[in-house]
């Protein structure tokens, strides 16, 4: 029976598209692919460049509201956004297998029941936002800069919100491949919140209050942007709807969610992994697309494809990095020893980003196929069990202090890779074709039922 149906998933492929030659697919592909990862890494520098903005603004009020705002930045709201960025990407695996399957009834019951949990999700994560303030004194930071950054983190709370609703409308727009309107809100965004910082601290002189607005509504306004384009018309086909079906079956979905999040949560890194995670959502919804579609074929040459196309690019800036070293430096700053330390740590910079076009290219390639759960096991022991303890020893016991640490992190990196790899060689991505078919069809509704379950928005 496994058999006839392998054999029905391939009649459903045109055989014209076996026939061309092999340039031609992968020229084809390359171009589909970039349609995804194009938007994406623009969309998520442009959002990225949000946070440099408002730090750089705040940086005009004090030194101590810009030590605090640093400081729930890059530790709460990225911990934050790593979490719900994870689980966000259990969506792209529904949605784009969906699509792929043109089961288009369901993927807007998808988005919603995505909201669900992730609204859920974010209300757990807000006593940590509440108390900001007595946790990090408990910890020994500065009293006055932790009073600063409880304020901070309570506005912040409307960033974590924001969060959800971008995360999920993106991802279900990108399984669409309908990625303009993305772009054009992020740009609309970060133009909007460039001018509203200078004028609310700068001219106006209102402070942190003045910052965090500014930043706040750079969050939004995408979201109300997408939130119309979804609801109003633009997605006809995936979108009929709020519906009572956003309430059933929640346990898969939050379960494949607290996977997503584990595997990828671990790795948020800064401007270098703006391009990468970019490729990240291009393999996603590639892989999803064609496994929905029924062609394993289709699948493995977006694999092959999108991962040499970022390993390209990220073996250019590798060697851009590794022969520059001390002399980026001078870009920035007229001191020696500070561009020394540079040059010292050019090297790792750069294997980082050469690990970093592979590593989460394979994620995304995870995150298409569905194996969020398997793939949380393998980066939970490359960083607790192999990263984390040989940047210890490298940094404790051979006195290698930071560049230990860093270079057991980039070993754990390095293991995950290797690791992702097999995986994804092993695979029999003929079965994987099954398995998203049996994904799609069980929680696939037919269309009278979805219209008698959905009131129109």
């Amino acid at each position: 029976m496994e058999e006839s149906a392998r054999k029905l998933l391939r009649e459903e492929i045109s055989p014209e598209e076996d026939e061309l030659p092999l340039i031609k697919r992968v020229w084809q592909e390359s171009k589909v692919m970039w349609v995804v990862a194009a938007p994406a890494i623009f969309t998520r520098a442009s959002t990225f460049g949000i946070n440099v903005t408002s730090q750089a603004f705040v940086g005009h009020i004090g030194s101590k509201e810009l030590a605090a705002f640093a400081l729930v930045f890059t530790v709460l709201i990225r911990f934050a956004n790593g979490i719900l960025f994870g689980m966000a990407s259990a969506l792209s695996t529904l949605c784009g297998q969906a699509y792929g399957a043109r089961r288009y009834g369901m993927m807007g019951v998808y988005l919603q029941r995505s909201w669900i949990v992730l609204y859920f999700t974010s209300l757990l994560l807000l006593p940590l936002f509440f108390f900001t303030s007595p946790i990090m004194k408990m910890l020994g930071q500065d009293d006055s800069i932790a009073d600063v950054a409880g304020t901070i983190s309570l506005w912040s709370i409307a960033v974590i919100f924001a969060y959800v609703l971008s995360f999920t409308f993106q991802t279900f727009l990108q399984s669409q491949s309908k990625n303009v309107v993305i772009s054009f809100l992020a740009a609309f965004s970060i133009t909007i919140h460039v001018c509203l910082s200078w004028l609310l601290t700068i001219k106006y002189k209102l402070g942190i209050p003045g910052a965090m607005i500014s930043t706040i509504l750079a969050y939004w306004i995408p979201n109300i942007g997408q939130f119309i384009f979804v609801t109003c018309g633009w997605c006809h086909e995936t979108w009929n709807g709020f519906s009572i079906l956003a309430f059933k079956d929640l346990g898969p979905v939050v379960k494949l969610s607290l996977s997503s999040g584990v595997m990828l949560c671990l790795n948020i890194n800064g401007w270098e992994m703006m391009i990468a995670f970019g490729f990240l959502a291009a393999a996603s919804v590639r892989v999803s697309n064609e496994l929905g579609r029924g062609s394993s074929k289709a699948a493995k040459l977006s694999i092959v494809v999108t991962v040499a196309t970022s390993f390209t690019i990220g073996f250019i800036l590798f060697l851009f990095f590794l022969f520059y070293r001390e002399r980026l430096a001078y870009i920035f700053t007229t001191n020696q020893q500070v561009a020394v330390a540079v040059g010292d740590l050019s090297p790792l910079l750069a294997f980082s980003i050469l690990l970093n076009s592979v590593q989460p290219v394979l994620s995304g390639v995870a995150v298409g196929a569905g194996w969020q759960s398997i793939v949380a096991y393998v980066n939970i022991g490359c960083y607790y069990i192999i990263g984390i303890p040989v940047g210890v020893v490298l940094s404790k016991v051979l006195h290698l202090q930071v560049k230990g640490i860093w270079m057991g992190m980039l070993f754990g990196t390095l293991v995950q890779t290797i690791v992702l790899t097999i995986i994804t060689c092993k695979t029999d991505w003929d079965e994987q074709v099954l398995l998203a078919r049996r994904r799609v069809d069980r929680y696939s509704v037919d269309d009278e039922e979805t219209d008698t379950v959905t009131s129109n928005a």
